[in-house]
């Protein structure tokens, strides 16, 4: 056992100094993040919503239940109105009525997510049996770095704090040692039970602090006991999958491995850590993924360097401050690498901070607070936002001056859905625009009436195609003639939705690390037709989360968040002119099918990151003025793009698209388990 008591006033190292505070009222336990909460708790009863479900088919598929209804115009004989039998028979029938129609609202209320009812099987399929574990235990790495687990309590309940530590002791790694810094808990439970554990294993490095310091500063004492080469964070009621560690130390086997930080996919499990549930499938890491939530949360692991360099959590961040840390650690991290396995269980249970609406507001203040500071330090001249929902984040971006956007729109006929897009767009009052009309072999007068009106506003130049259609040939040409910083590929169906669309867009397409922008596009019934290309997706490529309703925040909050993506479509993209030109435009080999998956590709490739936003708004007709797809010839030259693009891009294809988990389900554009091993 080694257990240090702290003053209140002892100052530790520089690198993780303690600072004495008041304690705060609301500071009792690790904040959790209030979306992921409420998530968590609509999917638990989600799940407890399904058995009821499949409890009410069971009594309406029950013989007895069928002759019940069989003789229902004799139940009124059988039993009077007002007779006791018929007041409890009343009550059963509007039981199960209501809680049909709860089902059902609640179903609706969901949106376009299929992710717990396989949960069991993926778990089955995909994680390690006991066999494996003991295998696990056995197998010697060659490099077995120490690591620290670092975790803060105050008064944690009885059976949380022991489930916590003994999954830390479960572990198939042995190399661990487990921090705890307690926040002078009025529970001599607590503190007992802390003791004797530190007592039964040397691994466990335990310290009394005199004062509750709150999160910040008890996690700052916890990380003062840490001696390992890497540092992980672990709340005092969650716990790790045995083998959490095994998974960590496995990816740090390189040689020379630049890996600074790694973070894991989580789920949630119940109060009694009976039921595990909802689980998060993440992507690879991404910058402006971040900005807009601390997705990487759990399971999360630093170089113990970085976080020498960061000083630890920081005073005046509490509920917030995990996002706070990893803004200032991923900042100077050399290599960031995602584990897509469940490493880490993250309890739900009433008492958390997350469901005082107190804790609500300063928690995502102080959230705003610490990527407001990020992107000072990063010198991004930009603001930091309230998002789409709380507890989600916009960043906002000031360029000095808005440059040239060309906007360039393949068309043929089809005058009013012309006239509808362009009408949208110029209502947006951006300074600095040129619109480039690509006439593409229109016979109605309609359409050349409104050409020559087009001609008397100088910002539109109508340009004549007179070869077959080639998506890739002509925006190409487009481009070549085009004489904007940055080029938007846009669909003359296309109507914007909101004022600020090409300002959202623009924002992001002048950052120097950016390639090419897309936009969130709405059906006309305002379901969505595209947030986001995954690659693989239903054979070559697909759209996530298509006909989900508008307003929902999506799986993982993909409908709400700015999001690092590997493609978005052409029908929206904007990128800047130079970026085009040095990865040679659209492929022409790919006249009319995935010309803009591979044009994300070569950017991509090149060392640019892709991004969608959901603040850039747009209904798309989506095709309107292409004409039939389904002639002989068409399909033919299809199906030869498509051997074209497999074996240009069959590695990538094989690999997988690493912004889309894995463990979901790759031929569903609805998020769903896979059921089939990984």
């Amino acid at each position: 056992m080694e257990a240090k008591k702290y003053p209140v006033d002892l100052a530790s190292p520089a690198s993780f100094k303690i600072v004495a505070e008041e304690q705060h009222s609301n500071i009792t336990e690790p904040a959790y993040d209030h979306v992921q909460f409420l998530s968590a708790c609509l999917a638990q009863k989600d799940n407890e919503l399904l058995q009821l479900r499949l409890q009410l088919q069971n009594i309406d598929n029950h013989l007895g239940w069928k002759i019940l209804k069989k003789l229902d115009p004799s139940f009124k004989t059988c039993f009077p109105p007002l007779s006791i039998q018929s007041k409890m028979l009343a009550g059963t029938f509007s039981l199960l009525k209501n809680s049909w129609n709860f089902i059902t609202s609640r179903k609706s209320q969901l949106g376009n997510v299929e992710l717990h009812s396989n949960y069991e099987k993926w778990i089955l399929l995909n994680e390690p049996n006991n066999a494996e574990l003991l295998q696990q235990r056995q197998h010697q790495f060659l490099y077995q770095p120490k690591i620290s687990i670092v975790t803060p309590t105050w008064n944690t309940p009885t059976h949380c704090l022991k489930e916590m530590i003994d999954s830390v002791r479960a572990q198939t790694y042995g190399n661990w040692e487990l921090c705890i810094a307690d926040g002078n808990s009025s529970s001599q439970q607590t503190k007992k039970i802390l003791t004797d554990y530190a007592r039964s294993d040397n691994r466990i490095r335990l310290a009394f602090l005199d004062k509750n310091l709150g999160i910040a500063g008890n996690s700052n004492a916890a990380l003062h006991l840490a001696s390992g080469d890497f540092i992980t964070l672990l709340d005092h009621d969650d716990t790790l999958a045995p083998f959490a560690l095994h998974e960590v130390v496995t990816r740090l086997q390189q040689p020379e491995t630049k890996i600074d930080i790694l973070y894991s996919d989580e789920d949630f499990i119940n109060a009694n850590g009976k039921k595990r549930f909802s689980p998060t499938f993440k992507p690879s890491f991404g910058w402006d993924t971040l900005r807009s939530h601390n997705y990487i949360c759990h399971l999360l692991v630093f170089r113990n360097e970085i976080i020498n360099k960061t000083g630890g959590f920081r005073k005046g961040f509490d509920g917030s401050q995990d996002y706070d840390l990893v803004l200032r650690a991923c900042e100077l991290a050399r290599e960031i690498v995602h584990i897509p396995k469940i490493l880490y269980h993250w309890r739900v249970h009433p008492a958390s901070t997350a469901g005082n609406p107190n804790a609500k507001n300063y928690a995502h203040d102080a959230g705003r607070r610490a990527l407001q500071e990020h992107l000072d330090r990063c010198n991004l001249s930009g603001q930091a936002s309230n998002g789409l929902a709380t507890g989600l984040y916009q960043a906002i971006y000031h360029p000095t001056e808005w440059p040239l956007i060309s906007i360039i729109i393949p068309s043929k006929d089809q005058a009013n859905t012309l006239r509808t897009c362009l009408d949208s767009i110029l209502a947006e009052n951006y300074p600095n625009l040129e619109i480039l009309i690509l006439e593409n072999g229109s016979t109605d007068t309609e359409t050349f009436q409104l050409y020559e009106k087009l001609k008397q506003d100088p910002r539109f130049n109508i340009i004549n195609w007179t070869k077959p259609f080639s998506y890739a040939a002509i925006n190409n040409y487009g481009a070549k003639l085009a004489t904007g910083e940055l080029l938007l590929f846009l669909n003359n169906d296309i109507e914007s939705l909101k004022k600020e669309n090409l300002f959202r867009l623009a924002e992001h397409a002048i950052r120097p690390e950016t390639g090419a922008v897309g936009a969130a596009l709405f059906y006309p019934d305002n379901t969505i037709q595209h947030a986001g290309v995954v690659l693989g997706m239903t054979g070559i490529a697909g759209h996530t989360l298509r006909h989900t309703p508008k307003g929902k925040l999506g799986y993982g909050f993909r409908m709400a968040t700015i999001r690092n993506l590997s493609c978005v479509t052409g029908a929206c993209l904007m990128i800047k002119r130079k970026t085009f030109d040095e990865v040679n435009g659209f492929d022409e080999n790919l006249a009319i099918a995935f010309n803009d998956i591979d044009l994300c590709l070569k950017v991509r490739e090149s060392g640019y990151s892709v991004v969608w936003t959901p603040h850039a708004e747009y209904t798309h007709f989506e095709s309107k003025t292409r004409g039939p797809e389904d002639t002989p010839e068409k399909i033919s030259r299809f199906q030869r793009e498509i051997n074209y693009f497999k074996s240009k891009w069959n590695k990538q294809l094989m690999a997988g698209d690493e912004f889309y988990s894995p463990n979901l389900n790759p031929e569903s554009e609805t998020p769903s388990i896979r059921t089939t091993k990984n």
